[in-house]
């Protein structure tokens, strides 16, 4: 499974529309477009996720930069999601509660 970051989206741009246009080089697992929690509109990026790893290849090299509604999409692999440090050195270890001198 892959996971696909696509960014620069227009506030219209429907999870629908992005799940046609990436099906077209592969099968889509899912299309999420992340919204803002506060007024509930669109951030203006989302994630695919797509089956094979060669045709979320293919549909990252040929999508990047492709227009959608007006804009000129930003398409790559996304990035595995980042941990805080704090959320490291909390897990399992109590030592956070001493302060050392």
């Amino acid at each position: 499974m892959t996971n696909i970051f696509v960014g620069n989206l227009d506030q219209t741009v429907t999870e629908g529309q992005l799940w046609c246009l990436f099906a077209r080089h592969g099968i889509v697992e899912s299309s999420t477009i992340v919204l803002d929690r506060d007024t509930g509109h669109s951030r203006g990026f989302a994630f695919i996720e797509m089956s094979e790893v060669g045709d979320a290849q293919a549909a990252v090299m040929s999508l990047d930069g492709t227009f959608l509604n007006g804009r000129s999409l930003r398409v790559n692999e996304a990035r595995p999601k980042l941990v805080p440090d704090f959320v490291h050195r909390s897990i399992g270890n109590r030592d956070h509660r001493h302060h050392r001198i």
